[in-house]
């Protein structure tokens, strides 16, 4: 995977592409439903992507995974424990949608699981 280009790893946010689509004609991301409850944007590092999208978002056509380079978020970016202890990324602060490194079609592969492997091959 490529790295951003200050040498850090991306984090990843998986959402519907209706709500990235209205997000990118306001220039900013607000959430998904659960970002908003929990009063945070729940980010993956690529180690973890994986089971997010299998544990989230089985089932659900229609996504997209957006590549987040960390060091454009400062300080509202906080490392936080989560599934397993793991520290996860969580953005405690609307996304200018101007930081997107990148976005992709996350398809379903036959499992209904969304196939991240064939969204990070386009990059």
């Amino acid at each position: 995977m490529a790295q951003t280009p200050n040498g850090q790893d991306p984090i990843y946010k998986i959402t519907d592409r209706q709500s990235w689509d209205y997000a990118k004609a306001q220039s900013v991301y607000a959430g998904s439903p659960d970002d908003l409850r929990d009063g945070f944007i729940h980010f993956s590092t690529l180690e973890q992507l994986r089971e997010t999208a299998r544990k989230h978002f089985a089932g659900r056509d229609g996504l997209v995974l957006i590549a987040v380079d960390p060091k454009t978020l400062g300080d509202a970016l906080i490392w936080e424990p989560s599934r397993g202890g793991a520290l996860f990324p969580h953005l405690y602060a609307p996304l200018a949608t101007s930081h997107a490194l990148w976005e992709r079609d996350l398809p379903l592969q036959g499992d209904a699981i969304p196939d991240v492997d064939a969204a990070l091959k386009e990059v």
